[in-house]
């Protein structure tokens, strides 16, 4: 079906993506905005709070992981609805656990579901976006990635909107968990059955599975799938980080108060957004691995202005370019991953595990590192994986018969 798709199924196909990229970003602010009420609401400290949203991160780890297997055994069209409508449930058990039952426990089984769901839909749906770039012969992963901010913004927003409201944690999130759902039945309807994604559903294919579980794990033993890795670890490592402690390290590095410290990071999710937005003709321009190069050398400048700066404007300079030059890795790493359509599922799944392990993993090991040498010291940390990210973007050249990325169009 792949090859004959008219003008009108492309464009309801790249629709449905983008609200699925944006649905996947509106579950995880929707329940980040109650943090504060789901945490007494339940009765726990920061660090049982703690020690439950890291499970949520575990459990994300795990989805990704496992992506292939579901892949293999369902295809990506199936694979996607079943997990739209997992973590849909899980962010309405979160809200059960919260104003229902004041369980802690059951808030934690919402959090393993909404990351389950979610980790495992993240590999789907670009190895999706990456199937639609290769249909339009265009760049247009990092505006998929764009939705996604989108959607957290929006989600941060209808939290604003619903604490306002006075609505308690259990109506907010149920409303929005069967938002996700109708946006998952109406999505998933556009989204066309291919054979490099598993879908067609005959009787020796579905016996076959097994062989496809093969293929779909075949791209740990690459070592390409290992550069792309490094490449994703480390703007990874520098947007969870800059998510964490960027306002933390205003404050506490430079003395200023706190709402510089959340203009800062607003600065930064802005910067790291437009470039999502508008990079895909510039990838389009000059080739995946020269715009990761410049990006890098962005961040790295960005970064060490950031730690170094005598005044709080130069921070504010530092901090645009800090989310500029670390708006593309994942996105572009993701894109280079996918350039074999067969192998696609596969190649994505792992190289995303490696940086979204990073992703998850390493503010918190920022932060106990900083306890030890000083924060704004820690960060260059960050600096040496960024520039490990820019010396390993030549991995991201686009595989022979791939056009998307290659530049000069």
């Amino acid at each position: 079906m792949e090859s004959t798709l008219t003008r009108s199924q492309l464009v309801r196909w790249r629709t449905a993506i983008f609200a699925i990229f944006l649905a996947s970003g509106l579950s995880i602010a929707t329940w980040a905005a109650r943090v504060p009420a789901i945490k007494d609401a339940v009765g726990v400290d920061r660090t049982q709070l703690g020690l439950m949203l890291f499970i949520g991160g575990v459990a994300s780890i795990i989805g990704l992981s496992v992506s292939s297997v579901v892949l293999a055994r369902w295809g990506a069209r199936r694979g996607m609805l079943v997990m739209m409508i997992v973590f849909a449930v899980g962010v309405a058990v979160i809200g059960i656990g919260s104003d229902a039952l004041h369980s802690a426990p059951v808030v934690v089984i919402g959090l393993i579901l909404w990351g389950f769901g979610n980790g495992c839909l993240d590999v789907m749906m670009n190895v999706e976006g990456a199937a639609i770039e290769k249909h339009v012969g265009k760049t247009i992963l990092p505006l998929f990635h764009a939705f996604f901010s989108f959607g957290t913004v929006i989600g941060a927003g209808l939290g604003v909107l619903a604490i306002a409201w006075g609505a308690n944690v259990l109506t907010h999130l149920a409303i929005v968990a069967a938002l996700i759902v109708v946006v998952a039945i109406v999505s998933i309807a556009n989204v066309p059955s291919r054979e490099a994604t598993m879908d067609p559903e005959t009787p020796a294919e579905k016996a076959g599975w097994r062989d496809r579980l093969h293929l779909a794990l075949s791209a740990w033993k690459e070592p390409r799938t290992y550069a792309l890795g490094v490449v994703m670890l480390g703007m990874a490592f520098a947007e969870g980080g800059a998510n964490d402690w960027l306002a933390l390290g205003v404050v506490e590095g430079h003395g200023a108060d706190e709402a510089l410290g959340a203009a800062a990071l607003a600065v930064f999710s802005v910067c790291m957004t437009v470039v999502r937005v508008f990079g895909g003709p510039l990838v389009d321009r000059f080739g995946r691995v020269a715009t990761l190069r410049v990006l890098a050398v962005a961040a790295t400048a960005g970064l060490l202005l950031f730690i170094l700066a005598p005044t709080t404007p130069l921070v504010f300079v530092g901090a645009a370019l800090w989310g500029a030059g670390v708006s593309l890795g994942f996105p572009l790493g993701m894109s280079a991953a996918a350039d074999d359509p067969e192998k696609a599922a596969a190649r994505v799944s792992a190289a995303a595990t490696i940086g979204y392990v990073a992703f998850l993993a390493g503010p918190p090991a920022l932060g106990f590192i900083s306890e030890q040498i000083g924060l704004l010291n820690t960060l260059y940390i960050i600096v040496a994986l960024i520039v490990a990210s820019g010396l390993a973007s030549s991995a991201a050249k686009p595989l022979p018969g791939s056009k998307v990325g290659a530049g000069h169009h």
